[in-house]
């Protein structure tokens, strides 16, 4: 989400006159665009800020920004404790860039952070500049309302709103013409997508199939979906169409429902096995992924046990995992104390990795003899003469190079794979997974 923001920022200031440099030293202007969902992005966006103040003390025209949700949730704590940033500004204010530069020339600080309630960049044509050309991606909605207890992104984006669906569409067909050969839709939720207008309705699933009907070679996919709202409906319509990728990102945070109640996920631990039964009778072939947190309040060992036990049940093909880490002002930090030891989450979140890593592994080694389609993406790192791509399992596939080029899709055999990559040759693949 936050690349895709980086990019609206991008269009907004080259219509402005700027245009994007490679290197901090040659620029007027820095913005840092910053997370909250952890402690370790907040941190980790203040070592940089420490790392630009000499490139400030050398020129002390430079403007360095801080935008997005840290801007959101810290504004005072910033001005006050980082002195060489200059502009301050929310997610929803990006449109309003050039004229906090000029507030920062007239020498005052530029400070925008207040949340609007129908911001969707709609007009707003991003700038693809870090772009492989051949993948990009489309945000079609901003916020959200879900207000899991552990999550400070209601406060830091606001209330979830849609993008008109034909500006989505359009875009996506724009961007075929140009030549990208996949496109990743994202939300915050992107199930609860809506569009209403002159008394027509448009949800995810709708939006989803309109984009797919745009050209049998472009690759959708999508992210992030929640388990209350994952429907039969749209898993049917990702059945009939080979374009949409079978690979779905289902965050389950923890295997306790008990937790998941702490959590106000607003599902239970079965709610989501069902979910996944669905998701493999409904589609061939399809690899689920998900998110993982440790260590949240009150967890006990059963509680952890319940989480790696769904694991080797859901056998998840990827995984992102964390341990606990409690935002300021959230339901959890108002409500409920973070009791659980920094040294047991540690060794929680050692295990579930471990138990992760055998996993993907043994996923990976179950593709192995079988062909997939690869949208080749660039050069592997390691090899010039090998490309590397993804299936449509969101798998990463490494195999010669040969005649093909970025763009490409090419049938690959698998031979042989590592935990995290599966590595091929070229098959005359007729049915391709």
């Amino acid at each position: 989400m936050n690349f895709s923001d980086s990019e609206i920022i991008a269009s907004i200031m080259k219509d402005k006159g700027y245009s994007l440099s490679d290197d901090p030293k040659e620029a007027d202007a820095i913005f840092i665009n910053t997370c909250s969902i952890r402690d370790h992005a907040e941190q980790r966006i203040l070592k940089r800020l420490r790392e630009l103040s000499s490139l400030k003390k050398k020129n002390n025209k430079l403007v360095i920004g801080i935008l997005g949700c840290m801007a959101e949730r810290l504004k005072e704590q910033i001005l006050e404790q980082e002195k060489i940033v200059d502009i301050v500004a929310g997610p929803d204010s990006y449109r309003q860039l050039p004229s906090l530069l000029q507030e920062v020339e007239a020498g005052q600080k530029g400070i925008n952070i207040l949340l609007s309630e129908d911001e969707t960049y709609t007009d707003i044509i991003p700038v693809r500049y870090a772009s492989n050309k051949v993948s990009a991606f489309i945000s079609i909605m901003r916020g959200c309302q879900n207000y899991c207890s552990y999550c400070v992104v209601p406060f830091t984006r606001g209330r979830e709103r849609s993008r008109n669906v034909s500006s989505i569409v359009d875009e996506a067909r724009e961007l075929f013409e140009q030549g990208y050969r996949e496109i990743t839709v994202l939300g915050q939720n992107v199930n609860s997508y809506l569009w209403e207008a002159k008394g027509s309705k448009v949800n995810f699933a709708g939006l989803l199939e309109q984009m797919a009907a745009i050209d049998p070679m472009l690759r959708l996919r999508f992210a992030t979906s929640h388990p209350k709202d994952l429907s039969d409906e749209l898993l049917q319509l990702m059945a009939s169409y080979n374009n949409i990728c079978k690979s779905i990102h289902l965050p389950v945070q923890s295997g306790s429902s008990r937790i998941l109640v702490l959590m106000n996920r607003k599902y239970t631990r079965e709610w989501y096995m069902n979910r996944i039964e669905a998701i493999h009778s409904i589609l061939k072939n399809c690899s689920v992924s998900t998110d993982i947190i440790t260590g949240f309040c009150t967890e006990t060992e059963d509680d952890n046990h319940q989480t790696l036990s769904l694991m080797e049940w859901a056998k998840f093909d990827f995984a992102y995992m964390f341990k606990y880490s409690e935002r300021p002002d959230t339901l959890a930090a108002k409500k409920y104390p973070d009791d659980v030891p920094e040294d047991t989450k540690s060794a929680r979140l050692k295990e579930i990795i471990a138990l992760q890593q055998k996993l993907s592994y043994n996923s990976n080694k179950n593709d192995t003899g079988k062909e997939f389609t690869v949208l080749a993406e660039g050069l592997s790192k390691r090899s010039n003469a090998h490309l590397f791509g993804r299936n449509s399992q969101n798998k990463v596939v490494v195999f010669p190079k040969n005649n093909h080029f970025p763009g490409d899709y090419v049938n690959i055999m698998v031979t042989h794979c590592t935990p995290a990559t599966l590595i091929g040759t070229e098959s005359d693949l007729q049915t391709p997974c």
